[in-house]
């Protein structure tokens, strides 16, 4: 997908016809060399603003993937890192660039670790997650996080009608509702399923304080805003 070596339309075909764990598992060799992997852009701005508000000891990536996030915290957490995802693909590879973390293979629905991390982050994995899903997610990071621990993951801004991002999000969503509503077993990936007020309320609920803080190197709005902000949800 827009290079020689990222995956062909057959491919990603292939892989939107499949379940979620089955559909990463056959793109994970070639997932690093898609526009879906976070760019480097992203996890630098989000080490940057998380670097002043450490030390942290023991790091967790949920749905981690590859493994682009524990690039993020292997430098920021002084004790160990560990990725979790349910692709068994994606795990491998993740193994292979980082040979120094922790691997699990598990749902994030039902994450095996209590009390274990003092930060989390996750990167690109929202739209994975049905709205009810979500409690699930964010109460068991809770429950995985030590007293004080911090998730912090980054959100955009959603872009205006007028923009040509918007309509091309829309229709994407569309056509996935339209796949799910024929086609079994699903393939849970929506770009309009998590607008930030929803998030705030679900990781309130889940027992979290929650701030944003602006990655200025993305610019702002015409009203300011910013046009890309970092998620800090800590628990008390």
């Amino acid at each position: 997908m827009f290079s020689s070596q990222g995956p062909s339309l057959r491919d990603l075909l292939v892989q939107a016809l499949s379940s979620v764990e089955h559909g990463y598992d056959l793109l994970a060799p070639t997932f690093d060399r898609t526009p879906f992997r976070t760019p480097d852009g992203i996890l630098d701005a989000t080490a940057e603003v998380l670097r002043p508000l450490g030390p942290f000891g023991d790091g967790l990536d949920v749905c981690c993937g590859t493994g682009a996030g524990l690039r993020v915290l292997q430098p920021l957490c002084g004790g160990r890192a560990t990725g979790v995802d349910f692709s068994a693909g994606m795990l491998a590879l993740a193994r292979e660039a980082h040979p120094g973390a922790d691997l699990v293979r598990a749902d994030a629905r039902a994450l095996p670790f209590a009390g274990a991390f003092d930060l989390a982050v996750s990167f690109g994995a929202l739209g994975h997650f049905l709205p009810a899903e979500r409690a699930a997610l964010f109460s068991g990071v809770h429950r995985a996080l030590r007293p004080g621990g911090l998730l912090a993951f980054p959100v955009a801004a959603p872009p205006r009608v007028s923009s040509p991002w918007y309509w091309a999000l829309t229709g994407f969503d569309a056509a996935m509702r339209v796949r799910n509503a024929v086609w079994r077993p699903p393939f849970v990936m929506y770009y309009r399923s998590c607008p930030l007020r929803a998030v705030r309320a679900d990781l309130v609920a889940a027992g979290f304080a929650v701030t944003l803080a602006p990655l200025d190197g993305f610019g702002r709005r015409e009203d300011g805003s910013p046009r890309c902000a970092l998620v800090l949800a800590r628990r008390a």
